[in-house]
């Protein structure tokens, strides 16, 4: 019966990751958590459904024109290389110091995306040896703590390279497929994968991926990004929650 919820569960996932552009573990993991399962499980769930959901939405964000397919490639062959410590990291951390890890990266990228103008005010910076070094250590961080990287990678490319928001939330939908593909197999290889709900999860994403990137390509880009700010701060507040948890002080 938590299998066929989790299912229903990947609908808002896959939604979230369409119109947002992330992998849906910003969502997913606290969820998970909240459902009882241990972190590192969570993570590992979390990065299979990712696969599902980035491939799909990928192709329709190709379609429309928002996937900046040259730049996305680095970025993604970067975060292949990145992924692969993720089992490693997984094991060397805590619970507790990858949820910290988790809390802190998300309040740096909830800053930075806030002071970033809705309308850049320079030329975007695509170049191929700096992209290619972001995605290696976002995409070791990112896979490691359960995420497909664009909750961090956004701001970044936003913040700091002074891309257009619905370019770069389609990008780094892209950039999720390499990382979670790779950051799965090492994942797996630790045995921190449950693949029934990955699956079920992964099934229901793919219907919702649809839906949300849609609605992405139709917004304002103010509308759009009020709505990841939104999303970043309540995650922040449950993951720091959870933090507190752990630490016996809630």
């Amino acid at each position: 019966m938590m299998v066929i919820a989790l299912g229903f569960f990947g609908l808002l996932v896959g939604f979230s990751s369409g119109f947002f552009g992330i992998g849906g573990g910003t969502i997913l993991v606290p969820t998970l958590i909240y459902f009882g399962y241990d972190i590192k499980m969570a993570i590992g769930i979390s990065v299979m459904q990712m696969i599902f959901s980035s491939m799909f939405g990928s192709y329709h964000n190709y379609k429309a024109g928002v996937l900046q397919l040259h730049s996305g490639i680095y970025l993604g062959f970067g975060a292949l290389i990145g992924a692969g410590f993720s089992g490693l990291i997984v094991d060397a951390l805590s619970s507790l110091a990858l949820l910290i890890l988790f809390a802190s990266i998300l309040a740096l990228s909830i800053y930075k995306f806030f002071s970033a103008p809705i309308v850049p005010a320079h030329e975007p910076n695509e170049s191929k040896s700096l992209l290619f070094g972001v995605g290696i250590v976002i995409g070791a961080i990112a896979i490691s703590t359960g995420t497909g990287g664009a909750i961090f990678l956004t701001p970044f490319l936003v913040g700091f390279l002074h891309w257009d928001i619905k370019k770069a939330v389609g990008t780094t939908l892209f950039f999720i497929i390499f990382g979670s593909i790779s950051g799965f197999i090492s994942l797996a290889l630790s045995g921190h994968v449950d693949y029934t709900v990955g699956v079920a999860v992964g099934i229901g994403s793919v219907l919702g991926v649809y839906f949300g990137v849609k609605l992405s390509h139709r917004v304002e880009k103010k509308v759009q990004k009020r709505a990841l700010l939104f999303l970043y701060v309540v995650m922040f507040v449950l993951t720091l929650n959870k933090i507190l948890s752990e630490m016996n002080i809630l």
